[in-house]
């Protein structure tokens, strides 16, 4: 059976070390000195690996099942359900005027990794409630905000998305789930929405279903969407559940992955629903959830590869087979171990450096949160939008490719069930899918948040990183191995920035067409400079006299091997970039 152990030093290593989060000036983070982090974030670790790291080849095993229209969870669902909600996991971050903790979203991001490294499907379940919830807050009326918010923190009830129909996915502006509005000021919901996670199960009370869709007369294409709020189970004014809506569930669709997780179909018959927002400002409110989904899914990439990285190095140190070309590393055994052998090195160090990067990267996305939030930082908040499609695309991308590296590691015992290591391929590849296709995250990346704000914000990043290179270009262990590759890879993007600006106009195409390589080498920049960063960190550490060399040590080795194995791949992305869509377009639609 897979094992997973929370990697507590070296989270702690990114909130203290990296971002120094208690000696930002961000309210509420002033609270999180280490000991503080430490504790949480051990306590998380231990529910991950006591009570949700079991479950995983459960849910997979068992899956979802609908019974008399409702939705049965794999065994042992509900009883883990209820230890994250006694545990107040639920509510870190949530506004304590609803039953919340008020902690920054940063801790919530640290608290949720090891959850969705042990159990991704499961947490899913508590996930898009915290969506649902941060939709609601934004931009809820003061009633809805005491009607639903309460329930929402606790994990009480739970919260959906409602966004893809059978013939819409990506261009929702083509969906036909309509609004009709009632005399009382409801409307009645009509439609059929499919992909809907978490959308019934049996480990909430009550249900609060966000949807889009169109109020009859309303403009044409998305300037015609709003969002509703639509409860399996009406609220009556007490907060007592009254009748059921007109929303049930069609079937739970069978899936490659996230098995415990009930990815349902949703039939809307004249359902009762309440305008959240203002009428046909839908994609507004629901971006509230996108966004903060975004990185959540980024997150769930490196959190799989986190712990099938785990998996393929126990079994790397466990597995007898050949002998070290340098000579027998155990001689009284009938052979060496894997993990001698130099391409099992290279495939864990890719495994390694990827996963410490992407942490290093979505901490820091999740630290803007909450300086844009909690400072009306408009400067912070720029950033985190450019960098959204790039944590969501580039880390589950790249999650998938090294989940199934891990699953090599294992050779023909990794294709086979029961070692568990195609669980975490077959989880981690709807990440690349859901929240926004990464294919659309790049085309959002090139064609609207690089001219956002007139350019400022990729500016301003490329200025970042400028300016840390000639602060530290003086520490000459730092510039060999860091700086210079970071230069470099910098010179890349915004040469391929520049490609955009010169053809781009004159043929779109040229522009979409380099998007995806445009994506992966921002995706690679961004790792490089948390990776300069971190080394910068590790080696002020060991200046300092740090107790535990061997993790500093450690730290810097492996980002020197991102800076010369993984980083030179911006190279490649240009020069795939600079080829322009000649080559791309050159078939018509019929000769593929």
């Amino acid at each position: 059976m897979p094992i997973y152990n929370a990697p507590v030093k070296d989270i702690q290593f990114v909130l203290h070390d990296l971002l120094r989060v208690s000696e930002q000036d961000i309210p509420g983070f002033e609270d999180l000195d280490r000991d503080f982090t430490g504790a949480v974030v051990e306590e998380a670790g231990k529910v991950a690996t006591a009570v949700l790291h079991p479950l995983n080849a459960v849910g997979d095993r068992e899956g979802c099942v609908l019974e008399n229209g409702v939705v049965r969870t794999p065994t042992g669902f509900k009883d883990a359900f209820e230890a994250m909600k006694d545990g107040g996991w639920t509510a870190m971050d949530c506004d304590p005027a609803y039953g919340g903790q008020g902690l920054p979203y940063v801790m919530h991001t640290a608290a949720q990794e090891p959850f969705v490294s042990a159990n991704m499907a499961f947490n899913m379940y508590q996930g898009l409630t915290h969506g649902a919830y941060s939709a609601i807050y934004a931009h809820g009326s003061d009633d809805q905000k005491q009607t639903y918010l309460p329930k929402l923190t606790t994990c009480e009830w739970t919260g959906t998305m409602n966004l893809t129909e059978p013939h819409c996915g990506t261009d929702l502006g083509l969906m036909r789930t309509k609004a009709v509005p009632q005399d009382d000021g409801t409307y009645k919901i009509t439609g059929q929405k499919i992909f809907i996670s978490a959308g019934d199960h049996d480990l909430a009370s009550n249900i609060i279903h966000l949807v889009l869709a169109k109020i009859q007369g309303g403009p044409d294409g998305i300037k015609g969407v709003s969002l509703f709020i639509v409860p399996k189970f009406m609220v009556n004014d007490d907060g007592s559940l009254g009748a059921r809506n007109g929303v049930s569930v069609g079937k739970i669709e069978e899936k490659m992955g996230i098995h415990g997780n009930s990815t349902c179909v949703m039939n809307y018959d004249a359902a009762t629903g309440f305008l959240l927002g203002e009428a046909h400002k839908g994609m507004r409110a629901m971006f509230t959830m996108m966004n903060e989904a975004r990185l959540g899914v980024g997150l769930q990439g490196y959190a799989q590869a986190e712990s099938a990285y785990q998996n393929a190095v126990a079994y790397a140190n466990d597995r007898l087979q050949g002998r070290a070309v340098t000579g027998a590393e155990n001689p009284d055994g009938p052979a060496d171990p894997l993990i001698v052998h130099p391409d099992i090195r290279r495939n864990l160090m890719d495994q390694k450096s990827f996963v410490e990067g992407a942490r290093a990267f979505t901490y820091w996305g999740a630290y803007l949160i909450d300086r844009a939030h909690r400072n009306s930082d408009k400067d912070a908040d720029g950033l985190i939008s450019l960098m959204t499609p790039v944590i969501k695309g580039f880390l589950t991308d790249k999650g998938f490719e090294y989940a199934t590296a891990a699953q090599q590691v294992y050779g023909g015992h990794g294709y086979i069930e029961e070692w568990g290591m195609s669980q975490y391929a077959r989880d981690a590849r709807i990440a690349m899918i859901y929240e926004g296709a990464n294919g659309i995250q790049a085309l959002d990346l090139v064609g609207r948040k690089l001219a956002l704000d007139g350019g400022k914000h990729v500016m301003a990043f490329f200025e970042m990183i400028k300016s840390f290179i000639k602060e530290n270009e003086g520490n000459e262990a730092l510039n060999k191995d860091f700086l210079v590759p970071l230069k470099a890879a910098s010179e890349d993007l915004q040469a391929a920035g520049m490609y955009f600006m010169q053809n781009g106009m004159k043929n779109p195409n040229n522009a979409l067409s380099g998007s995806y390589d445009f994506m992966h080498m921002m995706g690679h920049v961004c790792l490089g400079l948390m990776w300069a960063r971190m080394a910068k960190a590790a080696m002020e550490a060991l200046d300092s006299g740090a107790s535990d060399t061997a993790f500093y040590e450690t730290k810097i080795a492996t980002g020197r091997y991102y800076m010369a194995r993984q980083l030179p791949a911006t190279g490649m992305h240009l020069a795939r970039i600079n080829t322009g869509a000649d080559t791309v377009m050159a078939l018509q639609a019929a000769n593929f």
